[in-house]
């Protein structure tokens, strides 16, 4: 019996340190990883991962503040974007459980004077599956110039789109709405009788000690706040102001990742919420690009190699000098939190080449980004040198074309009136990504302005016979198609 006994415990603890060293040889993986992507200027900021709802790796890269000379830390405070989302949207089915509001009835019930001709036919489910068809007022034509650095009550920014014919009929199809999530906030003071941050800090923020999140305020000072920056090629420049007014329940908070990584855990438990209600925010309720939706976050599956599927539920963000992500595997407990801190990055990939790491399978090592060579050449040495330049550097297998890198540069030459440049550049996009409706739609907006409308009407037709749902292409393809 002691013989047994003596055995079980030698076996239990091979298995263990069997464990820690996986774990540990896991984490200097992840660190080499990253720190190329540190290196290749493609991602500055904090990671966390989780293995069995364990951290098995935390550390910033690069700098929290470049005028300073500050680095990036666990606890360095970033902004959100639209991982805010799924804050919103637990608020939401918390309200719904205490039996204050209802999904399935008209947000007119909660909001009385929003408009009721379409407010009467757009649910809460609507806004919380992006299915209420009423227009992204992000993406409203020079929303960034002329709305988004002034300070509105959400009262006043709710009637800049309420008035808007919707882009669809509510419940039809699936279309990303920032609107819809600013109306969520908006129902949840309503309902609560306390503001949207006041509320968020109460149900969730207190109860979980996420003591390093909370609603961004600009003028605020908050101690190891993460500046944010932009990428022009490989130049840095602060970003843009951005009233944080204007993201509100869309977009407005700031976190850290330990504190996503106390998020994460109690989203495994019924503290909050009730089991019923935790699993209906993970339910996949719509198709939503190559994914599916639930409340606040995508859910899609992924080859785990030989293994089969992995249930993967994310979300990801960006505003005005940040890029957030956080993804998580259920069924293992395992997390990935990324936040940047220059703009928009690929923390996509970076993500896939983690989960790979912490499966024990095959990933693709970080490429130096090619854009970034071609728009300092494209704006110095003009359109040939361009060409010239990519041409050489595309056999160099250090380089990688990377399509929303490109689709940046081609934006930032067509912005500063290089327009052929621009042209040049999103042609290197089409002929890579020749599959991507996306690409297409940004050769057809540079044609146009380059005056070659014929050209303009090709790219855009490609571009919505690949992507069907490219709602604004398809009001300037009817447009042009006019003259």
């Amino acid at each position: 019996m002691k013989k047994s006994i003596k055995l079980i415990a030698v076996c239990f603890i091979v298995h263990l340190f069997t464990f820690t060293v996986t774990a540990q040889d896991k984490a200097a993986q992840i660190d080499q990883l990253l720190s190329k992507y540190n290196e290749y200027g493609q991602f500055n900021g904090s990671a966390l991962v989780a293995e069995h709802g364990k951290i098995i790796f935390k550390k910033g890269y690069g700098q929290a503040n470049m005028e300073w000379d500050i680095q990036n830390q666990p606890d360095t405070k970033f902004r959100l974007g639209s991982i805010s989302k799924q804050f919103t949207a637990f608020l939401i089915v918390k309200l719904a459980e205490e039996g204050k509001l209802k999904l399935d009835v008209p947000i007119t019930t909660y909001l009385p004077n929003y408009p009721k001709a379409t407010g009467d036919k757009i649910t809460v489910q609507h806004l919380l599956t992006h299915t209420s068809g009423i227009p992204n007022y992000t993406s409203a034509p020079n929303f960034l110039k002329e709305k988004s650095r002034d300070p509105y009550t959400p009262e006043e920014f709710v009637k800049t789109f309420e008035n808007l014919p919707l882009d669809f009929t509510p419940g039809e199809k699936f279309s990303y709405s920032n609107s819809g999530y600013f109306l969520l906030g908006y129902i949840i003071e309503k309902v609560s009788g306390k503001s949207y941050e006041q509320y968020l800090q109460e149900t969730i923020l207190t109860p979980l000690k996420m003591s390093n999140t909370g609603y961004d305020h600009g003028e605020v000072i908050l101690k190891k706040r993460a500046a944010g920056y932009e990428k022009q090629g490989k130049k840095i420049i602060n970003a843009p102001y951005l009233d944080m007014s204007i993201p509100y329940a869309a977009g407005s908070l700031y976190s850290t990742v330990e504190d996503l990584y106390l998020w994460d855990q109690a989203l495994y438990t019924n503290q909050l919420l009730s089991e019923k209600s935790m699993e209906s925010l993970f339910k996949p309720y719509i198709k939503a690009w190559d994914n599916y939706y639930g409340y606040g976050w995508f859910i899609n599956e992924v080859n785990n190699g030989d293994k089969g599927k992995l249930k993967i539920i994310e979300h990801g963000g960006g505003i005005n000098g940040f890029n957030t992500i956080i993804s998580r595997v259920p069924a293992d407990k395992n997390l990935v939190v990324l936040l940047n801190n220059t703009g928009g990055t690929v923390l996509g990939e970076m993500n896939d080449a983690i989960r790979a790491i912490l499966y024990n399978q095959p990933f693709n090592q970080p490429k130096k980004s090619l854009a970034f060579e071609l728009l300092d050449v494209f704006t110095e040495q003009g359109t040939a040198n361009g060409v010239n330049t990519y041409n050489k550097l595309k056999k160099d297998p250090a380089y990688g074309i990377k399509e929303d890198d490109m689709n940046s540069v081609g934006y930032q030459l067509l912005q500063t009136g290089k327009t052929k440049e621009s042209i040049e550049v999103f042609k290197i996009n089409v002929e890579t990504f020749p599959k991507s409706g996306n690409v297409y739609d940004s050769l057809g907006e540079a044609y146009l302005k380059d005056g070659n409308t014929k050209l303009a009407i090709v790219n855009y037709k490609k571009s919505i016979e690949l992507d069907p749902k490219n709602e604004s292409g398809k009001k300037i393809l009817a447009e042009i198609s006019k003259k």
